[in-house]
């Protein structure tokens, strides 16, 4: 197998890992044709593979899809949504040997106003916390770096009015937290029993809490691992959206800036084959 090694320096273990990870995919069979950060993809490669976090795959998602080749991940960063839900090993020579192994499943791309991301992109609060937690942020401090500045978030949250049109109809909504998710796993707490990956759907999470209460309730929905209705929660299950807000608010998309309102988001079914372990393969 001849890959495309991306290795993304600003994840959290980016710079460590990247010489024990070529030693490993060279022991695995796996060789490297090329590498860098950012990189275009050897005429020659079989696949690509991203070594960081989710962010990294912002870049990379492109590249495949354009090339029509298989992902490989080696999750080297502080949440590795993608890859917990994919169930790949975060530890580097489980990551590597299911690479070698390239058994494929075909996962659901999303985009927002033509950005790639596969697991959620939102306004809100999680768009304040992108700009706080930098990659030296969390490289030299982790969950803990990331708690720190989610309660900073929350202190200085705003309540936002949304207008969103989907084939259901029209709805505007007064949200703190707007979530677009195309996995059912997001945000390094949230994990919905009834969405998977590969579904099909995109799924609109609205939140607006006004009282402590409202908050409790919100959390224990979100805990609970469904659609479960709170007062305070909203939910919609749609092929696509589109966001209007009265002033242009920004959006990330799996943890990285990603322009901002009106917004359109829309899926690519089954667009992506990514490496994933035998038992995991759909």
């Amino acid at each position: 197998m001849l890959a495309q090694l991306v290795v993304n320096p600003r994840s959290r273990r980016g710079r460590e890992a990247a010489v024990p990870l070529r030693d490993a995919l060279h022991r695995a069979g796996v060789q490297v044709v090329e590498d860098g950060w950012p990189a275009d993809v050897a005429p020659e490669a079989d696949c690509i593979i991203a070594a960081g976090g989710d962010g990294t795959l912002l870049g990379i998602i492109e590249m495949a899809l354009a090339r029509g080749l298989p992902l490989g991940i080696v999750p080297l960063g502080t949440f590795n949504e993608l890859a917990r839900t994919l169930g790949i090993p975060l530890e580097l020579d489980g990551a590597v040997r299911t690479i070698a192994a390239a058994h494929e499943r075909a996962i659901d791309v999303a985009r927002v106003n033509g950005t790639y991301f596969v697991n959620e992109a939102s306004i809100g609060i999680s768009s304040r916390l992108t700009r706080l937690q930098t990659p030296d942020l969390k490289r030299r401090f982790g969950a803990l770096g990331v708690l720190g500045t989610t309660l900073q978030a929350f202190r200085h949250a705003r309540p936002i009015t949304v207008e969103i049109e989907h084939e259901g109809g029209c709805e505007r909504l007064r949200t703190v937290q707007l979530t677009v998710a195309n996995s059912h796993r997001f945000g390094g707490l949230v994990n919905v029993a009834d969405a998977a990956i590969d579904d099909g759907w995109l799924d609109l999470y609205s939140i607006d809490v006004r009282s402590f209460r409202q908050a409790i309730g919100v959390l224990c929905a979100i805990l609970a691992g469904g659609r479960t209705r709170a007062d305070g929660l909203r939910a919609i299950r749609a092929r696509g959206f589109t966001l209007r807000t009265r002033h242009p608010h920004r959006i990330s998309a799996d943890g990285e800036p990603a322009g901002t309102t009106p917004a359109r988001f829309d899926l690519v079914p089954k667009a992506l084959r990514v490496y994933v372990p035998l038992k995991e393969n759909k």
